[in-house]
């Protein structure tokens, strides 16, 4: 009898150290963090002063208050030196929450830039003028990983 509950104890004990393990190996070592939107933006040559002027009046005022109003968690300027003809030189970043928090946001940045920024007509010709400083080279979405 004492053997019957020894064998069961070292089975049962097995089962769990097991299941233990195989938690522990598929458990991922990090989380997903917030989602960032990225522009790579090639700067026409000398229009870097003009453009980032451009930028400090319209858009860095455009996403601090969408960052004020809780509308996106932060946005940022990466400023590098382009590897060549046809790379990037200035990198704008918009970071929200998660995939989901991209639901719905076209609609309420449109919302903020008619207040913030214009009319769609002056909001146009503005794009307009941007085109003659720069050439958007291509954008992406990215999550960022956050280890545990």
């Amino acid at each position: 009898m004492k053997k019957t509950i020894f064998i069961v104890f070292i089975c049962v004990s097995s089962i769990l150290l097991f299941h233990e393990n195989t938690n522990a190996q598929s458990a991922k070592p990090y989380s997903d963090g917030p989602v960032w939107t990225l522009e790579f933006i090639k700067v026409k040559t000398g229009m870097n002063d003009i453009y980032l002027k451009d930028l400090s009046e319209h858009w860095a005022k455009f996403y601090k208050t969408a960052k004020d109003q809780g509308i996106i968690m932060d946005y940022k300027i990466l400023g590098s030196d382009a590897s060549g003809r046809s790379d990037w030189d200035l990198m704008l970043m918009t970071e929200v929450k998660n995939y989901a928090a991209l639901d719905g946001l076209g609609d309420k940045m449109n919302a903020l830039a008619r207040k913030v920024l214009g009319s769609d007509d002056s909001q146009h010709q503005s794009a307009i003028n941007r085109n003659d400083m720069r050439e958007i080279i291509g954008g992406k979405l990215a999550q960022e990983i956050i280890f545990k």
